[in-house]
């Protein structure tokens, strides 16, 4: 059983910034590809933004020149830098273990986070 442990989270004014971290219980070398979603209320999961153990980046085009995904396999931790960050950045945000193809297509795997509240405040 893998655990994900995500923090970071908080409230900031637009503009801001916030880096989350999602911390696993077993090395990240392991995973073909992590990723990180997220959920407002009332609206659907979406991906944000996703890495493949060999560093290939995906990101959803809102997110785009903003975030930063990227992985520390020393300390089994992946991580989302969120620069400038908007009002409509706010939902909660969760990690996922699972894998991504040749054209950077991510799949949702097994293991998610609890999730960490992100809110931005105009």
């Amino acid at each position: 059983q893998v655990q994900l442990v995500e923090s970071g989270g908080g409230l900031v004014q637009a503009g801001g910034s916030l880096r989350l971290s999602c911390a696993a219980s077993i090395n990240t070398s392991n995973f073909n590809a992590m990723a990180w979603y997220r959920q407002a209320p009332g609206k659907q999961r979406d991906l944000v933004a996703a890495l493949s153990s060999s560093g290939r980046a995906s990101y959803i085009y809102d997110v785009k020149d903003r975030f930063t995904i990227f992985r520390d396999d020393t300390k089994n931790t992946i991580y989302l830098q969120m620069n400038n960050l908007k009002p409509e950045d706010t939902a909660v945000y969760r990690c996922n273990t699972g894998s991504m193809d040749w054209r950077n297509y991510y799949s949702t795997g097994d293991y998610w986070g609890q999730g960490t509240q992100v809110t931005v405040s105009s």
